[in-house]
């Protein structure tokens, strides 16, 4: 089994970054969610006051102006091309995706990709999570519910806060673009804010 984040790993952006600004073009409504978005940005990231999953319940109210799984599934018909290249030539039907991003944005893939979704469970309509963010150890956390005994082949990220996943494969690699860089496990990011 192969294990990969998602967001800049074997998709080329941010897919809930990309999904709010479609959702900007698609639902204006949404439009007027940034002045609050933009505060507990600031709040989070600047004054860092809250956890990364308290200031992603505030960003997901844009929700409650979307129409939930029509305009998920639309999203995904005009940007399905951002998977990456190398990810295509790897793809095997057990590969699993232990994402940040909310599981309702990526389960679709499921069927598109034929992989396996992990990702952070946030109500499509009220943008509360359930649970925490799927981000550093609570990835393996989550990853291990499912699977106990589960041997990691390989496993691919674009960031070291996903330490704790790649500590659990043979094989690992830093995804920057297109290109595999073998993972520096002497690298560690310290004071990774959750």
């Amino acid at each position: 089994m192969n294990v990969f984040d998602f967001d800049k790993t074997i998709y080329v952006s941010d897919s809930t970054k990309d999904f709010l600004f479609w959702c900007f073009r698609h639902r204006p409504k949404t439009i007027l969610y940034v002045p609050k978005i933009g505060f507990y940005a600031v709040r989070y990231y600047l004054f860092h006051i809250g956890t990364k999953t308290g200031f992603k319940e505030k960003m997901y109210g844009f929700l409650k102006s979307v129409n939930g799984e029509k305009d998920v599934e639309r999203f995904w018909s005009e940007k399905l091309s951002g998977i990456k290249t190398f990810y295509k030539k790897i793809h095997r039907d057990d590969d699993v995706i232990v994402s940040a991003s909310p599981e309702f944005l990526l389960k679709p893939l499921e069927q598109k990709l034929h992989i396996r979704v992990i990702a952070s469970k946030v109500d499509m309509r009220t943008g509360k999570y359930d649970g925490e963010n799927c981000y550093h150890a609570e990835k393996v956390k989550r990853f291990r519910a499912l699977y106990p005994d589960a041997q990691v082949e390989e496993f691919y990220s674009d960031s070291y806060s996903d330490e704790p996943l790649a500590l659990l494969a043979q094989k690992a690699y830093i995804v920057d673009g297109e290109t595999l860089i073998d993972w520096n496990y002497d690298y560690h990011k310290t004071n990774l804010r959750t």
